[in-house]
């Protein structure tokens, strides 16, 4: 019963990082970009949620939109003011564009609202509930099937809509794109765009589940990054199994050798990964 307990805590968990992590593999995958930016995205979208129900009294699950339109427009602004102007460069140099984008947003953050962590109070808690002997939060499971419900409209929208398929196209192949008429840079921009969006929706949601503070876009950042590397870069699908797969490893982990090493289990996978499977679980060259 232990071990079916944390089980299901890990795939509520993991389904948060799934969502965490899609926008940051997007990014990375179509625009060969390592955004720095993406943990202080979900940082901000955290944020926005917080303030939307301190002061306008909307929930969380329902901030999912102000927060994700919000980061959407933030994320089209940076992409086709900044990074846009330096596509095409080496990758260091879109790296320490957007470390130094990181840095300056996060302090202003910091600035802002300071490092102290807020919580959301919610004054109708859902509670839990008990199913064959076993605990399901409802705020968590409800904020997991949330994230995972946005990240299968993202594998829908990819598949199927005019927009999704010119960011297929510009991944699979930039020039043959253009040269059928798509305008990169703008697919370049909507697609930071959309990656911020995805990254504020989960700041939102994690946001009655975690507290706030811009001292966790680090930590945010380390599990985009292991998630991409344990689902495989390329592939919305490998997203969501290597969320799902992480939250399970950290949830056993936390059992046998403790919660605090969390991190610590999550960077050790990515370095074992990096060694002996660099194409992660479902990696593959474009999306679906």
């Amino acid at each position: 019963m232990l071990y079916a307990q944390i089980l299901i805590n890990g795939l509520v968990l993991g389904g948060l990082y799934a969502c965490i992590a899609v926008g940051f593999s997007l990014v990375w995958g179509v625009l060969n970009v390592i955004n720095i930016l993406h943990g202080t995205f979900v940082v901000l979208g955290s944020y926005i949620a917080y303030f939307c129900y301190v002061h306008l009294g909307i929930h969380p699950f329902l901030s999912i939109i102000v927060s994700g339109g919000i980061l959407f427009v933030l994320g089209f602004l940076v992409q086709a003011g900044l990074i846009n102007r330096v596509m095409g460069a080496p990758v260091l140099t879109t790296l320490v564009l957007t470390f130094g984008l990181e840095l300056l947003l996060n302090n202003g953050i910091l600035l802002a609202f300071s490092a102290d962590y807020r919580t959301v109070q919610l004054a109708n808690p859902l509670g839990s509930t008990i199913i064959g002997g076993l605990v399901f939060p409802l705020e968590r499971v409800v904020a997991t099937a949330l994230a995972l419900g946005l990240t299968v409209l993202l594998y829908v929208m990819l598949a199927k809509s005019r927009i999704g398929r010119a960011i297929v196209a510009v991944r699979m192949d930039a020039e043959a794109a253009a040269l059928m008429g798509v305008n990169v840079k703008r697919i370049y921009a909507v697609t930071f765009g959309v990656g911020a969006l995805m990254a504020g929706a989960a700041g939102s949601l994690l946001a009655i589940v975690f507290p706030i503070s811009p001292l966790n876009s680090t930590e945010f950042l380390g599990i985009a990054f292991v998630v991409c590397v344990l689902g495989g870069l390329g592939s919305v699908a490998g997203a969501m199994v290597g969320g799902l797969a992480l939250g399970v490893i950290e949830s056993f982990g936390a059992l046998f050798i403790g919660p605090e090493h969390g991190l610590t289990i999550a960077f050790t996978l990515l370095i074992l990964l990096l060694i002996f499977r660099p194409t992660g679980i479902m990696g593959r060259r474009g999306y679906e």
